[in-house]
């Protein structure tokens, strides 16, 4: 039996946490240091408790100067913006400290200045960390919804530090923390207070062209040593919406449409550890690609990248999988990762458009039978070009084409050229309340004739999504569907249906599966309500995906042919009690069927979390699975439907004080099933060191053991002839990871961080046994003895992850990053025995594959 390598068979706990907004950080007005701390006086961008308000930005003829304080003449004449309210832990409670913020602008720049007042300056907290990385600092944060769309912003955050970071904020309450700007902020420490002058270029910005303009206003503060959280205006946790929340801000005449061009070439040099048939060798490559991003309008930005390289990205975490499944694996490559949020489709960010596409590894490396073949871990990506943006009159438009290179090792192709296109548009109305949407996506291949019976020429998607909401924001409705179809040859469309997410050919699916079909398609259908403000909130889905429904070309799915219900209900806190600053319980009932009726799986689930007046948290989740008769149709990997047995499944999760120097985190997780026949239970204690301002360690640890009596084994003959054996063993598993990350950051700009995971699996089969009866009531009944050897299944499975990254950012926009990584991997010796100490001897022995890249950029605006 082969295994393809690498994510852990264990069962998924679905945690729900109470949400707790994004990070804080708020905006001040302007007095000279010298002046004593004012009392919370009326100003002209005051708002009353709970009353959103409008606020003035004062026009200045001269750029100012950055400096962190208050003596440029506009911000002594500047209307202040006061009145902040606590948002958390209390909603509309008194600030135990005030805030003032003043706004300005030219023809190029917004401008902010903020003067935080604390009556202990010496004990605001700020620590020194790389740029976007959140720490346990006192922070500010200034959000800007220049479209006045009420559905999304532009939020710049800084430390004490000086620390930056930015995001970009849709669908009124989601985060895009990929999203990064070129903008200046300078902060200062005095007597009285700490300040943060913020200079935000409007080339940074998109709002539509007119000669007056109107933008959404929030700004945020974070007071980490008190725990507590103010926002300008008063933000409601216990309404929905970030951006349906701002207040105005008004008086902004003549920014015109700035045309932006910001050009970013850079240069690769990377030498890599390479395989020879008279050895190992290392080869070495330079390369040249570059960014772009070019304003169209100045509601309109084309980005673009050719040859792009992403060798400063950390490398995927180590697993193992064993299940019938594809692992989902995280984006992580900044020119996907950043504004790819307007993409998202009826609330799913992967169902339809998965970047992890393009670029993917080659569909067909297991073609090749050369040990010494050198197969690269992803398809180069020649170019790729998107267009976002947000057009008059509530409209979002986003676009994204790509194409990536053919590979072939020798004769064989491995992976064809292949175009990815995806189009996405959304109408809002009733200012942004309620609003209608499209998707459509197309993959092509230029495929050669063996690999044409393998891959699928041609795939389409495209569908249609709706949102409203009513009562005043309190209640929420949407529904999407989408239809998709695939193209291809005999053979791939075969395959197609075959594969784990269909399984066409389940004896008893009683589905239409044709072996000469040349293309498949299908449907997604799903509803939703919900009661989304308040503290009990309650909900209520259902989908349906049709058997031949299929999206993974461009996007990820893991299973078609099934219909989901779901009920739920949360109760959260409004206000701080005797022991807790937050606390919500949930409750969950989920029910899952195929999409002929058949019930294959649920959970009932109950989930409490508490965040403690120590800052200290806990949460616990705990479920049941299949307590109600299900039937499992992809356990036997394209055999029958075997009856599932119930499981409980508990797990509690324990956090430090995050302020501490200190701050230990634990996760634990027990699962019973199979009437006590298999048992899973991992513990996970992380620990992280704040060993200075500007310096931190974590490290943290798995272990995993996990004795599954149902595990599928192998599958005997042609699925669904009389002479088919589903094999199933007992699999007793072991697992044991660690993890480390060190982080240095020298300046703002220049930071070091190390990382090293080290991952080890073994585990050995036996008591092997073929379905005899797979709906049976008895478990005993479903399974007899079946004669084969398994000690050649066993496994020990050992890979090193490793990565040292210095990025240096020696001028706005412009980086140098100097990497280095190193992977182990080893998997010949000891199968089936568990002993970390050999184990992780035999593997710092193995052979490293050690990459060295330098990679610098250049940023140009014009």
């Amino acid at each position: 039996m082969s295994y393809v390598a690498i994510v852990s068979a264990v069962v998924s706990a679905r945690k729900t946490a109470l949400a707790l907004l994004g990070v804080c950080l708020m905006a001040h007005g302007a007095r000279s240091q010298a002046q004593a701390i004012p009392s919370h006086e009326s100003g002209a961008g005051q708002a009353t408790a709970g009353t959103l308000t409008r606020a003035s930005a004062s026009h200045t003829d001269r750029p100012l100067v950055i400096d962190g304080r208050d003596d440029d003449a506009i911000w002594k004449t500047a209307a202040p913006i006061t009145g902040f309210r606590v948002f958390d832990p209390k909603e509309d409670g008194e600030p135990s400290s005030p805030t003032e913020a003043k706004v300005a602008y030219d023809g190029e720049n917004l401008y902010v200045f903020v003067r935080m007042f604390d009556p202990h300056p010496d004990s605001i907290l700020s620590l020194l960390a790389r740029r976007d990385v959140k720490t346990q600092s006192d922070q500010i944060k200034i959000m800007i919804d220049s479209y006045h769309d009420r559905r999304t912003g532009y939020e710049f955050a800084v430390n004490p530090a000086g620390v930056k970071r930015d995001y970009y904020l849709y669908d009124d309450a989601r985060e895009d923390l990929t999203w990064d700007a070129v903008w200046d902020v300078a902060t200062r420490i005095d007597s009285v207070s700490w300040t943060a002058e913020f200079r935000i270029p409007l080339s940074q910005l998109r709002y539509p062209k007119s000669n007056d303009h109107t933008f959404g206003l929030m700004i945020m503060r974070d007071i980490v040593r008190t725990a507590e959280r103010d926002s300008w205006p008063l933000y409601r946790r216990s309404k929905q919406g970030i951006a349906s929340q701002f207040a105005e801000l008004g008086d902004l005449r003549g920014l015109g449409s700035p045309r932006r061009l910001e050009v970013a070439p850079y240069v690769v040099s990377k030498n890599v550890s390479a395989l020879r048939p008279d050895g190992f060798g290392r080869s070495q490559k330079l390369t040249v690609g570059g960014d772009l991003k070019y304003g169209l309008a100045s509601n309109l930005t084309l980005d673009a990248t050719v040859n792009p390289d992403f060798g400063q990205v950390e490398a995927d975490p180590a697993q193992l999988n064993l299940t019938a499944f594809e692992t989902f694996l995280a984006e992580q490559r900044p020119f996907f990762l950043e504004g790819t949020g307007i993409f998202s489709f009826a609330g799913d960010a992967s169902r339809l458009f998965y970047s992890r596409r393009i670029g993917r590894a080659p569909q067909l490396a297991g073609l090749v039978s050369d040990p010494t073949a050198d197969i690269p871990a992803s398809t180069p990506i020649l170019g790729a070009a998107k267009l976002t943006g947000r057009l008059a009159h509530g409209t979002s438009l986003g676009t994204l084409f790509a194409v990536t290179g053919r590979e072939a090792i020798g004769p064989i192709l491995i992976e064809p050229q292949t175009e990815y296109g995806v189009f996405r548009a959304s109408q809002d109305f009733r200012e942004g309340e309620s609003g209608l949407g499209a998707i459509f996506t197309v993959v092509n291949r230029q495929l050669d004739a063996p690999s044409a019976q393998r891959l699928r020429r041609e795939a389409l998607n495209g569908g249609v999504d709706v949102r409203h909401r009513f009562a005043s924001g309190r209640y929420s409705v949407s529904a999407a569907v989408v239809t998709s179809v695939v193209r291809g040859s005999a053979a791939a469309i075969d395959r197609t249906q075959r594969n784990a997410v269909h399984y066409y050919n389940r004896p008893d699916g009683g589905l239409p599966y044709d072996s000469t079909r040349t293309s498949l398609g299908g449907t997604d259908l799903s509803l939703k309500a919900d009661k989304v403000a308040g503290t009990l909130l309650y909900g209520a889905s259902y989908e349906r995906l049709s058997p031949g429904f299929e999206t993974n070309d461009m996007g990820f799915l893991s299973q078609a042919d099934q219909q989901t219900a779901q009920v739920y209900a949360t109760l959260q806190s409004s206000k701080p009690r005797a022991f807790w600053r937050n606390a919500s319980a949930s409750v969950y009932q989920f029910n899952q069927f195929t999409a002929n009726g058949l019930p294959t799986y649920n959970f009932s689930e109950l989930d409490v979390f508490t965040e403690f007046q120590n800052r200290m948290t806990f949460s616990a989740n705990l479920w049941a699975d299949n307590v109600t008769t299900a039937y499992c149709d992809r356990c036997a990997r394209g055999g029958p439907a075997v009856r599932a047995t119930p499981d409980v499944n508990l797990l509690i999760n324990v956090g430090g004080d995050p302020r501490r120097a200190l701050v230990p985190t634990f996760a634990a997780i027990y699962t019973v099933g199979d009437y006590g026949n298999s048992t899973l239970w991992r513990v996970r204690p992380y620990v992280t060191v704040r060993a200075r301002s500007n310096l931190s360690w974590e490290l943290g640890t798995r272990y995993q053991r996990n004795r599954n009596d149902a595990q599928w084994f192998e599958t005997l003959g042609a699925i669904g002839s009389d002479t088919t054996h589903y094999l199933f063993a007992h699999l007793d598993q072991e697992l044991l990871s660690f993890t480390s990350r060190l982080n240095y950051t020298a300046t703002t700009a220049l930071s070091l961080q190390l990382y090293a995971e080290p991952f080890l699996t073994t585990g050995r089969y036996f008591r092997l046994r073929e379905l005899a009866a797979p709906r049976a009531e008895q478990y005993e009944n479903r399974y007899r003895p079946y004669d084969l050897p398994t000690d050649d299944a066993s496994f020990n499975i050992k890979q090193m992850r490793g990565s040292a990254v210095v990025r240096w950012e020696y001028r706005p926009g412009s980086t140098v990053f100097f990497v280095w990584t190193q992977g182990r991997d080893q998997d010949d010796r000891n199968p089936g025995t568990f002993k970390p100490a050999r184990d992780f001897t035999d593997l710092f022995g193995a052979r490293p594959d050690n990459t060295f890249l330098v990679k610098a950029s250049y940023w140009l605006n014009f």
